[in-house]
């Protein structure tokens, strides 16, 4: 099951069971040879054992674990500051973490304990040794390189997808910068593109490009019920380490959501604890694009034995990020109202627990979570996405990055190999 447990305090989910899904039955294309696999996400990424940090007793989930607050690492050294006086970003941030805490806390707390009442939770004895993939990411740089090819003209617009694999079992040639690719199977394929194999799931489609590029995806001709984007905000720490590049909040205004939304679209965006970026997705992005702002939400990362990965209350590091959901109401079609629509209402200040990912910027699949709200057919887009989904269409720089087979485990399987029936069940449920 990947939502272990659900409540009006909001949801514990199972990220890795998420991924897995649509993997039990997988294609494997070499040449022209196939043979049938099943995939899985590798379990190491997600053996987040203990926090980062001494967690002091009335800032973790469960108070009485004192066994496990004594098992954390040490806090790393403090850097001295040049001023004792908090800037005002500092202090807003503080006075924002201030006026959620307990919904945090208490949530997080019932949820766990809910959970752990259920079986999960426990402490792991068997965990994976193994070292992280370390897979080099070489997406971005060739969509630079993309660019120096010409764009597609407007005759050939008109045709804007293509299928992953040839009727002869050849993916090789498939343009992934100009026209989305589409793997039109109930199968998974795991396939050779730009000489790397990567794992893709069934009925998606994806388009590997910058904002440059973004135009195949506008003249794909398809309007979403559901757009999920985590921008790659600007970030003092991410500048210094060059693990991705940054993109300014006013560029951000230059997506196409408008053309890509159907009306009464939800918009979920993932932002930092900066509270200028939530600022601007409130005040400036959303209204800019139609969308009203509904309610935020909040993920909140948590051990595998349920304790917060940072301490609560810490200067530094929250164990928390926010996600901003709206409805795109577009001008032309006032006439509408919600009602008439049957809009399902979208509740303020849920929370959503997970184990997070120890590979940055992985985020969990939010599909099942949002389902109530957008419905099981819904059309589903992901911006700055970099990895792929079942059903949905995906589009970035990266947007295959954890799609590469150096995170996932490949068994051999028959072809009449048989589901189980959570699987089974799971597989029913995608959005689509």
């Amino acid at each position: 099951m990947s939502v272990l447990f659900h409540s009006i305090r909001g949801w514990f989910v199972d990220p890795r069971s998420l991924i897995d899904r649509g993997y039990s039955r997988c294609i494997q294309w070499r040449e022209t040879q196939k043979s049938h696999v099943k995939c899985r996400f590798k379990r190491q990424c997600f053996q987040i054992l203990k926090s980062y940090y001494n967690v002091p007793a009335s800032a973790a989930v469960d108070g009485g674990n004192k066994e496990m607050l004594q098992k954390t690492e040490k806090p790393p050294k403090k850097r001295k500051r040049k001023h004792s006086e908090l800037n005002q970003g500092e202090v807003d941030s503080e006075a924002f973490h201030k006026k959620v805490r307990s919904v945090i806390l208490d949530g997080t707390r019932s949820l766990v304990d809910s959970v752990r009442s259920l079986g999960y939770l426990k402490e792991e004895t068997d965990a994976v040794k193994e070292p992280l993939p370390s897979q080099e990411c070489r997406l971005a740089a060739l969509c630079e390189m993309a660019k120096e090819l010409p764009l597609v003209d407007d005759e050939e617009q008109e045709c804007c997808s293509q299928s992953l694999v040839a009727e002869d079992g050849c993916s090789s040639h498939v343009d992934l910068f100009s026209r989305l690719t589409e793997n039109r199977t109930d199968r998974a394929a795991v396939v050779t593109l730009m000489g790397e194999e990567y794992v893709i799931p069934p009925h998606t489609a994806f388009l590997l490009s910058d904002f440059t590029r973004i135009q195949p995806l506008v003249h794909y001709g398809r309007m979403f019920d559901l757009v999920v984007m985590d921008p790659p905000w600007e970030n003092k720490s991410v500048k210094r380490s060059r693990r991705y590049s940054c993109l300014p909040s006013s560029q951000l205004k230059r997506l196409p959501v408008p053309l890509l939304a159907s009306p009464n679209c939800l918009v979920v965006t993932w932002v930092t604890n900066r509270p200028s970026h939530l600022r601007f997705v409130r005040d400036e992005l959303y209204p800019h694009w139609g969308v009203e702002v509904v309610a935020e939400w909040f993920w909140v990362k948590v051990t595998t034995s349920g304790q917060f990965v940072f301490p609560l209350d810490s200067p530094h590091k929250k164990p928390y990020e926010m996600l901003v959901l709206g409805r795109y109401r577009p001008s032309v079609d006032l006439s509408t109202s919600p009602s008439e629509t049957s809009e399902v209402p979208v509740e303020d200040q849920r929370l959503i627990v997970s184990v997070p990912s120890a590979l940055h910027s992985q985020k969990p699949s939010l599909s099942e979570v949002l389902k109530p709200y957008v419905g099981a057919e819904a059309k589903c887009l992901e911006l700055f996405a970099r990895s792929l989904q079942p059903g949905w269409t995906s589009w970035g720089n990266e947007v295959l990055k954890f799609q590469h087979t150096s995170y996932f485990t490949l068994t051999p399987a028959d072809d009449g190999v048989d589901v189980s029936k959570d699987e089974t069940t799971e597989a029913n449920v995608q959005l689509t």
